[in-house]
């Protein structure tokens, strides 16, 4: 299971819309809960999102790094790392 920080949690909550029409979550617990539901990842690297997404079966070859830093399922944390959300 994965652990997400107190930062990673309320960045999600204030970036939701990213990703989603109404919010899917209100606190942090409820942040939580939903990420552990929808198995999102944490990674520390750009390269480590291109892995993720390349074994999931989604072709990003041809994806620039700032292409995929912008797909609606990444979130670029505070800290540097990349929270990925498939909802």
């Amino acid at each position: 299971m994965e652990e997400y920080s107190d930062e990673c949690l309320a960045y999600f909550l204030s970036h939701q819309e990213q990703l989603f029409d109404e919010p899917v979550a209100e606190t942090l617990e409820e942040a939580e809960a939903f990420l552990e539901d929808c198995m999102a990842v944490v990674v520390d690297s750009m390269e480590e999102v291109r892995a993720y997404f390349d074994e999931s079966g989604m072709d990003v070859e041809t994806m620039s790094n700032d292409e995929l830093e912008e797909a609606s399922e990444v979130f670029k944390l505070p800290n540097g790392q990349y929270l990925i959300v498939e909802g």
